[in-house]
């Protein structure tokens, strides 16, 4: 066990069960040098520090992370390592040539900062930190600093249900425009599946049967997820007719191994062999076209209507189902099911939920649901009293007079004497 300096910084030289450990303490006072050496002989010895996680550790984040990346490549699907990648960007950006074992609790606040003047989320910024976490966890660096960080507060009251009026205009709005059928064929197996956008886009033909009425998930974010569904008619209308887009789009009858949503993004001729990436443009223009409230022409938003007969003023016009994401079409399903007679094991086997914590975040019960069932708890219109009071005077009406139980003393004004105490004083 050593301490030296290197120019101004100490550095220290120490073994632990024959492995040799290097290692720059990043301080020039000889005090915490002295304190810091001992920590990390401490963890050393507790089996938190090894000789190929210092070397890691040595790397700037940019090599560390891309070699993190490499790593996980056995474990993580296509998509994941793809939203590691993505999150990685902007870490790779700010922290570029520092070396892991010099980022500390102060750089990453000092990163948190300035990613929060950029109007990110706190959700956003938290999934990236926690991405830094992963591969500072790989280098046996996190647990210095993770006591001194807390992650930004998140709303957990995300997720929306439709009105049965919002519900119905969405619907007759998707089949105004034929650019907009797809989204409808996606909006409508979310609505009666509680399916996710993945798992739509995921759907092969194979996972369809059509004699039981069935649609199977075989991949899904969870586990839990892989489920099997039954169609119901809307559903099931909606795999028929995207049958026949198919074997319109391709000659021939759709193969096992092809998408039910196949790829045809960019113009170019649709590839049955590849998923649709998404229908994000459809759905934008679905959800925030608004009517005319004069001559109920259907536009984008603006500010003067299109129709040249009309040029109404529609800058105040708001769709009622602006902001609303297709993941929200999957809260507003199982809500359905929610307020519907299904139990709650029924419902957890349609949507893939593991817990009844999960249930209750998606179950956004609608007021008028809470309305009815508090509705049942009122007393009878045609009587407004208390229903205390009711009791309380039911009880009161039906007293009647005093009535003789026994007489409690004799002819002479005594109380009888019990049989046992005439036992004991009876002359006879």
């Amino acid at each position: 066990m050593a301490l030296y300096k290197r120019n101004s910084t100490w550095w220290t030289d120490f073994s632990v069960n024959g492995q040799r450990f290097r290692e720059s303490l990043d301080t020039t006072d000889w005090r915490e040098a002295q304190a810091k050496e001992k920590e990390l002989i401490a963890q050393a010895s507790e089996g938190k520090l090894a000789a190929s996680s210092l070397q890691f550790s040595r790397l700037a984040f940019s090599a560390a992370a891309d070699a993190y990346v490499e790593e996980q490549l056995p474990h993580l699907s296509s998509r994941t390592i793809q939203t590691e990648r993505e999150r990685l960007k902007p870490l790779k950006a700010y922290f570029a040539a520092i070396s892991l074992n010099r980022i500390s609790a102060d750089t990453v606040r000092r990163y948190v900062v300035e990613r929060k003047a950029g109007n990110l989320s706190n959700r956003t910024i938290n999934m990236e930190v926690a991405c830094l976490a992963r591969i500072l966890r790989r280098a046996k660096r996190w647990h210095l600093i993770a006591d001194e960080l807390r992650p930004l507060p998140e709303r957990h009251d995300i997720g929306r249900a439709l009105t049965p009026e919002q519900k119905a205009m969405l619907l007759s709005t998707a089949s105004r425009r034929p650019e907009w059928q797809v989204a409808n064929w996606a909006m409508t197996l979310a609505l009666n599946t509680t399916m996710r956008a993945c798992e739509i886009r995921g759907l092969h033909w194979r996972d369809v049967n059509f004699q039981e009425g069935v649609v199977r998930v075989a991949k899904s974010k969870t586990e839990s997820g892989e489920r099997v569904i039954p169609l119901n008619d809307d559903a099931l209308k909606a795999i028929l007719e995207l049958y026949e887009r198919t074997k319109n789009l391709l000659g021939t009858n759709p193969l096992p191994d092809w998408y039910v949503f196949p790829g045809c993004e960019g113009g170019r001729k649709p590839d049955p062999t590849q998923p649709m990436s998404n229908w994000r443009t459809a759905w934008r223009r679905l959800t925030r076209v608004v009517y005319c409230p004069v001559c109920g022409c259907l536009q984008d938003p603006g500010k003067v209507c299109l129709n040249d007969e009309c040029k109404a003023d529609i800058s105040r016009v708001n769709s009622p189902t602006a902001g609303l994401r297709f993941h929200d079409l999957r809260h507003h399903a199982i809500t359905e099911l929610a307020e519907s007679s299904a139990s709650d094991q029924t419902i957890m086997s349609i949507a893939g939920h593991v817990s009844q914590k999960m249930l209750a975040h998606y179950s956004h019960v609608r007021l008028e649901a809470k309305r009815a069932a508090l509705a049942n708890l009122s007393s009878s219109p045609t009587d407004a009293r208390h229903v205390t009071k009711n009791v309380t005077n039911g009880v009161v009406q039906k007293k009647g007079k005093p009535q003789l139980i026994e007489n409690m003393v004799d002819v002479r004004g005594f109380e009888p004497l019990t049989p046992c105490l005439q036992s004991r004083c009876s002359p006879s």
